[in-house]
């Protein structure tokens, strides 16, 4: 299967302050839906175990995947969602009518 770029969205929650939420998003290539979730998942472990090694976290991977600002986060990978990327600047999109 060719190779696509994907989005994994994985909601995030503040460690100390439960009222800090939101969403946490990793982009990269991948053959499907599933192996996004997996490669998301393995460059967030990887940068998570580099940090709490005191090592520098890893930069971007294979496929343009990398993981940044896992401080004080926890990251709910049970209610993760892959999908086809979709760019916000993408010139295709509807843009809100300015004045």
């Amino acid at each position: 299967m060719p190779l696509r770029y994907f989005e994994v969205d994985v909601p995030i929650h503040h460690t100390t302050n439960h009222q800090l939420h939101g969403v946490h998003v990793f982009t990269g290539e991948a053959s499907s839906e599933s192996e996004a979730l997996h490669i998301a998942h393995a460059v967030y472990d990887a940068a998570l175990a580099a940090q709490q090694a005191g090592l520098e976290i890893p930069g971007m991977q294979a496929g343009g995947w990398g993981a940044r600002g896992l401080p004080d986060w926890a990251l709910d990978w049970q209610a993760a969602k892959a999908g086809p990327w979709n760019n916000p600047n993408d010139w295709t999109r509807k843009k809100p009518y300015e004045l």
